[in-house]
């Protein structure tokens, strides 16, 4: 199972460099990302909490003070004055004497009570089922029934759902887990992975796309038989049927399944190699994230085909949606070389869409040729925009 990101955590002062016309400031840069501090507030080697851009810091923390005027939110700032960005929030690690036994790269953010900074993340990253989600499968078995107005005010309180719950429910309303044997999408930032800069290997470069993570899989029900349970599931969540309610307004997971006929597509694919289990995932985009690229529908662009446990190449991937009517992220480059600098690849994330020339790109995701290794690289000047 993936690990979720590590919003906060202890790192060291990589470099200082001045900033040319800046009294009272200075660049530093902690892994591979370039940020902002006080003068003399650091000197190479020092540990310091890191605190990643897309959080937020509680408010009550009096560490935190300095940034309520921003929201307690860690964020891309852009100092044009200088002509240069800042991408996170670098702490001396001495004001945090509860972390004091801490070790490099440990994740931090819980104890902090770190979190995403945006109300949107927070719901969609989380791992929560909907509490009510038996109750409501319950009721749309019985509309007639728990459409009566006396039915639905015994349904607003959670003793009465309780009752009602023991007569009509059923083992089948609870809802389902997300299945441990699938692997979260999940990618890491180049900033936080610099050493793939030093690497000579050639990996296929493909457009990031900005929407809500979606994960579809069959798995054989009985060895030997040709029946599949068909898994639908948003990034942290299993959406049980059509009806279950998610954070976008309508349930737009099983929509994509249905647009791309994707249960037939596993099972046959499944079935003619005798696979027992077969996952794809993709970015679904369209009426989500205020649909960044303008489309008039729905769309699912696939970047992970996973077959028994081993996440195939972008290549592969590719073939297989080709060959089934799918579309998959768009390919830049077969053939990509990470360049020598940090500033380099960070400026060739920036630039338009395939998908809609006419907007911004989030980004670029970079994979090995055999799909095991990856990283992503995300535009500064698009999260200016969007964060």
């Amino acid at each position: 199972m993936a690990k979720e990101r590590a919003l906060a955590h202890i790192e060291e002062i990589a470099w200082i460099k001045p900033i040319d016309g800046a009294d009272n400031i200075e660049l530093i840069g902690v892994l591979g990302w370039v940020l902002i501090a006080k003068i003399d507030e650091f000197k190479v080697g020092d540990k310091a909490v890191f605190v990643e851009i897309d959080s937020k810091c509680p408010a009550d923390d009096e560490r935190f003070a300095f940034l309520e005027k921003k929201h307690y939110k860690v964020k891309t700032m852009k100092l044009g004055k200088f002509k240069c960005f800042s991408q996170g929030l670098a702490l001396p690690l001495t004001l945090f004497p509860e972390l004091s036994d801490r070790k490099l790269g440990d994740d931090v953010t819980k104890e902090l009570r770190i979190t995403y900074s945006s109300e949107e993340d927070r719901k969609r990253k989380s791992n929560k089922v909907d509490t009510n989600a038996k109750y409501k499968a319950m009721a749309a078995r019985h509309k007639e029934f728990f459409s009566k107005p006396i039915i639905r005010k015994i349904m607003r309180y959670d003793i009465g759902r309780k009752i009602l719950f023991l007569f009509f429910g059923k083992k089948k309303d609870n809802p389902k887990q997300f299945p441990s044997w699938i692997v979260k999408t999940d990618e890491n930032r180049i900033e936080n992975c610099p050493f793939y800069l030093e690497s000579n290997e050639e990996w296929v470069q493909t457009e990031k796309i900005d929407g809500t993570s979606c994960t579809y899989a069959v798995d054989r029900m009985k060895r030997g038989k040709n029946k599949f349970e068909f898994v639908v599931c948003s990034r942290n969540v299993r959406q049980a049927d059509r009806d279950q309610e998610c954070y976008h307004d309508s349930n737009i997971y099983w929509e994509l399944a249905d647009k791309y006929n994707i249960e037939k597509v596993l099972s046959d694919y499944a079935i003619a190699n005798n696979y027992d289990r077969v996952v794809l995932q993709g970015e679904g985009t369209g009426s989500v994230q205020g649909n960044p690229y303008k489309l008039k529908d729905n769309r699912l662009f696939v970047f992970n085909l996973v077959v028994e446990g081993i996440r195939k190449g972008t290549q592969e991937m590719a073939k297989f949606c080709e060959e089934n009517n799918l579309e998959h992220v768009p390919i830049i480059n077969e053939h990509y070389k990470t360049p020598d600098t940090m500033e380099e690849i960070k400026l060739q994330a920036d630039g338009f869409s395939i998908i809609n020339p006419k907007v911004k790109r989030e980004g670029f995701v970079y994979r090995s040729l055999d799909g095991q290794q990856s990283f992503k690289n995300v535009s500064r000047e698009y999260l200016l925009k969007h964060q």
